[in-house]
């Protein structure tokens, strides 16, 4: 029997009928243990040992320097879940799943949702979640005496396992949110905090006739490694931050997972520069998640939590968003869904 079979066969032993309340509450007190085994995977690099084929779990603790019997038990937990598999002889191979978890797939991101700062302190604040619920202040800030961002910002390598797990993050669903909206006619875009530019490469590539500025901090715009695919005449860079002021002059402004990272009150600053460079007739393009109402599930619901954990920000509903823009001095125009969990707000200056 092939991996892929074994795989299938196994998905199909595990089907089971509805689950009981009990069986409920038991599998999400314990979710956080095949998370953690999926990260200590990710980080090992084990979907890369196994590039070539099912491996022994001897042969691929040898390989990642780890112990092997441990390293068995993880892989067999992840297993469960479809990610690798084990077949007949006691090996280990890829499925599609754990494909993602190699380095040219998902692996950085899938670290960097472990360890947002790289250095294990992300751990610690999500174990303290109880004290941001209590205060309303992350937990993060309780924990190490600053912000999140100022943290990353005065250690230069947790700076960049941030900036190389959000980059790997972001390639996964910029494809897709730069086909979801018509840019025909916008002559230029202006991404505001768009890192090293792998969203506005994206439209730019799928939109030949405009032009692009990225506008991030200067330690960020130094490398803009992402736009080195399109034709450097269509692009430039502008170092800034947005909470003093933003460049006016393009047709079209975007703000990609900006605003979940801050507090209303901050966020109303940001678009109040937004506001005050659009002018009369460019408009402003919201890309974040927009959190449904009622029970229905939604993948910003679970990480409202990590950005309750690490920042002062939230996701936050439509009528959450129409009240953050209305203070600035904008309104809504309409809310685009795209295949990603991300929807485009699409903002005017109100009247």
């Amino acid at each position: 029997m092939t991996l892929d079979q074994l795989h299938e066969d196994h998905a199909v032993r595990l089907a089971a009928p509805e689950r009981s309340p009990v069986e409920t509450i038991m599998e999400l007190a314990h979710a956080y243990l095949p998370s953690c085994a999926l990260h200590v995977a990710a980080r090992l690099g084990v979907a890369d040992l196994l590039a070539d084929g099912p491996q022994a779990v001897e042969e691929i603790a040898l390989r990642a320097h780890v112990h092997a019997p441990s390293l068995g038990r993880v892989l067999r937990t992840l297993a469960m879940y479809g990610v690798f598999a084990e077949d007949a002889e006691g090996r280990y191979g890829l499925t599609p799943a754990a494909e993602l978890l190699r380095t040219e797939a998902l692996r950085d991101a899938v670290t960097f949702s472990a360890d947002v700062a790289g250095d294990g302190s992300w751990w610690s604040a999500v174990g303290r979640l109880g004290d941001a619920v209590i205060t309303g202040t992350p937990s993060f800030e309780q924990l190490t005496g600053t912000s999140f961002f100022d943290y990353a910002a005065e250690r230069p390598e947790c700076a960049r396992w941030f900036s190389r797990g959000m980059a790997n993050f972001a390639a996964t669903e910029n494809p897709a949110i730069a086909a979801a909206y018509d840019f025909s006619g916008v002559a230029h875009i202006l991404d505001i905090g768009g890192g090293h530019g792998g969203f506005l490469a994206q439209i730019l590539a799928r939109w030949p006739e405009s032009r692009g500025t990225l506008l991030d901090l200067p330690e960020v715009v130094a490398d803009p490694a992402d736009l080195a695919t399109v034709e450097e005449d269509r692009w430039d860079v502008v170092a800034g931050d947005f909470f003093a002021s933003i460049p006016s002059g393009a047709d079209a402004y975007l703000l990609k997972r900006v605003l979940h990272d801050w507090d209303d009150d901050r966020g109303v600053s940001i678009l109040r520069h937004c506001r005050a460079a659009l002018g009369d007739h460019a408009r402003l393009l919201v890309i974040d998640a927009v959190v449904p109402p009622g029970n229905h599930p939604h993948p910003a619901k679970v990480l409202d939590i990590l950005m309750m954990a690490a920042t002062p920000g939230r996701e936050r509903s439509a009528s959450e968003f129409a009240d953050l823009l209305g203070r600035a001095g904008l309104q809504v125009s309409r809310i685009l869904p795209t295949p990603t969990t991300l929807s485009i707000i699409e903002a005017d200056p109100l009247c």
